[in-house]
């Protein structure tokens, strides 16, 4: 994986001098808290319901055994003993004292890591596929590509204050496991007819208050030119992007306002002068970034092994985790492991610091060291052989990290909601585990089949709900938290938006209204049909007519009973 250079030393070297001043003079009411506020999200710490939050950075999801290590450290110094890993393949700390701060970011820069442009109106954490490098399915290894967009990124004077947040995606394997299509801009690697590699270029998707799906405004971008191109996108969003309204602010209401047309056409006009312009990416620069990322010492295997084959035909459990959570390897005789944060009665996506550290022990032992974070708030142990998978699924099950769910309906995606959010209308975890708890049997999650569902505590959309099979949404009632549930939603290559089923619905009956949508799956599917299959097959109308046809609980909604 790559390790900083001098210029990534000091770059962090001084931010941190300068972000220390900074704390130092808010501390002494040097600053007010609005002079504060953009240097403080600048180096990742938001103002919470409780406390500070620190948002630190994992580039494309990348970590080694070392860095996760830190983060155990950091959980158990400076927070409350666990972290939450999100889907922007990051990890969050919620009980941060702004004082400490500092001294968090010079730990992390012990590790090669830091906080900056996790939050703000800049570009913010490049993402990509958790399985890049060595997934079965891929087309070409996109890290090196990540990498390079990392570095052009960080501190780029001319995008430090965007009209809204940016985000950027790259995928480069069959199928898109980066949810390249609701990104600012998403990036798919591609071969053209000559056999030269590039990116079909697509930009405007996004979710919040108005989801979209990007649209592809170049089939074919040679990958010397990703950072000119990019930037020449970046210059007519920061010229012309809306800066009155901040809900109107995204890159996605641009292109929607010009035509994805028009705007391809001014990006073209905007590039045709940087195009061969310094900021070209040479053969030299390409192959010293892709020298980082040498693949490890595999040992030649089979593909194939007699004992790994009798422990998956003598045990169930372990044949039911196999199932779930190991993925194809490109190598012989290795496999990906995921390894699931998704334990019934556990906040999705949190891990202690107990686990952080013996995850860490995992990866040295199993995965030459490394790891990688889902954007479903997994992780992933890239490089387990065959042989070991029955040994590492032991231990993991011994710390709760073996859950076989991994794709089903209880490896869900949530925000951390109103339990810390201050931008949150209602909850997200007692929602999330209400519902696991509901289907906690492991036969009949199996027989359900994959799944996706996602809740969002606000209409930000940080759990991603809009492209949930099945999308749960916080909204705010009169000071009182309703949920609102779309399905239809889906992401990857055939991305969707999911449809508004209906009126929002009381927490309390969240797990009913959940059950009822799975009995009208169950009951119209066509055999190994999934979920997204029968929606997209019949609408949503069976699914909204069998909800809503009897009371749940008769709950009260200003003086009526609310059907469900």
């Amino acid at each position: 994986m790559y390790r900083y250079d001098q210029h990534d030393h000091q770059i962090i070297k001084e931010r941190i001098a300068q972000y220390r001043d900074q704390v130092r003079r808010r501390l002494a009411d040097e600053l007010t808290e609005e002079e504060f506020l953009p240097l403080r999200l600048q180096n990742g710490l938001y103002m919470q319901r409780h406390a500070y939050m620190l948002r630190i950075a994992v580039p494309y999801g990348m970590l080694s055994s070392a860095q996760l290590r830190k983060f155990a450290y950091i959980a158990k110094t400076y927070d409350r003993g666990y972290g939450h890993f999100t889907t922007r393949q990051n990890i969050q700390f919620n009980w941060i004292e702004l004082e400490q701060t500092p001294e968090i970011l010079e730990h992390l820069a012990s590790v090669e890591m830091h906080a900056i442009q996790t939050s703000g109106n800049c570009m913010r954490n490049i993402t990509s596929d958790e399985f890049a490098g060595v997934a079965a399915d891929e087309i070409i290894d996109t890290r090196p590509y990540a990498e390079i967009l990392r570095q052009w990124t960080t501190f780029h004077p001319e995008f430090a204050y965007l009209p809204r947040k940016f985000k950027i995606a790259i995928n480069g394997s069959k199928e898109d496991r980066a949810a390249i299509a609701v990104h600012d801009i998403g990036l798919t690697v591609v071969y053209n007819e000559a056999g030269e590699v590039g990116f079909q270029v697509m930009v405007g998707g996004g979710m919040g208050r108005t989801p979209i799906l990007g649209s592809i405004i170049r089939e074919f971008l040679p990958w010397q030119h990703v950072i000119t191109y990019l930037e020449a996108i970046l210059r007519i969003y920061n010229e012309y992007g809306r800066r009155d309204n901040k809900y109107k602010a995204r890159i996605k209401i641009l292109v929607k306002a010009l035509g994805a047309e028009e705007f391809a056409r001014q990006v073209e006009e905007q590039w045709a002068d940087p195009k061969d312009g310094p900021a070209t990416i040479t053969e030299t620069e390409f192959k010293r970034i892709a020298s980082y990322f040498t693949h490890p010492a595999y040992v030649t295997l089979p593909e194939q092994n007699a004992e790994f084959s009798a422990h998956l035909a003598e045990n169930k459990a372990f044949s039911n985790w196999v199932r779930r959570n190991v993925k194809p390897h490109k190598v012989a005789g290795y496999r990906n492991v995921v390894l699931s944060l998704k334990k019934p009665g556990v906040p999705p996506g949190d891990a202690t610091t107990e686990q952080m550290d013996f995850i860490a022990d995992l990866a040295d032992q199993y995965s030459f060291g490394e790891l990688r974070i889902t954007h479903e708030q997994n992780l992933v142990l890239a490089d387990v052989q065959l042989s070991e998978l029955f040994s590492l699924w032991e231990a993991a099950k011994a710390h709760g990290l073996a859950t076989p769910n991994i794709g089903l309906l209880t490896d869900l995606i949530c925000c951390p909601g109103g339990d810390f959010c201050s931008l949150a209308n209602a909850k997200s975890i007692p929602i999330a585990l209400d519902i696991t708890d509901r289907f906690s049997q492991l036969d009949y999650l199996h027989d359900i089949g994959e799944l996706d569902l996602n809740i969002s505590g606000c209409i930000n959309a940080c759990g991603h709900h809009h492209v949930g099979n099945i999308g749960v949404l916080g909204v705010d009632k009169d000071g009182s938290e309703w949920y609102q549930v779309s399905i239809g939603g889906t992401q990857g290559i055939n991305a969707a938006i999911g449809k508004i089923i209906g009126p929002s619905f009381a927490a309390a009956q969240m797990p009913e209204v959940i059950e009822r949508l799975i009995k009208v799956y169950l009951r119209e599917r066509f055999e190994d049909e999934k979920f997204i299959d029968t929606v997209q097959r019949l609408g949503i109308t069976p699914f909204k007519e069998f909800v809503y046809a009897t009371p749940i609980h008769s709950t009260v909604l200003h003086g009526e009973d609310e059907y469900v």
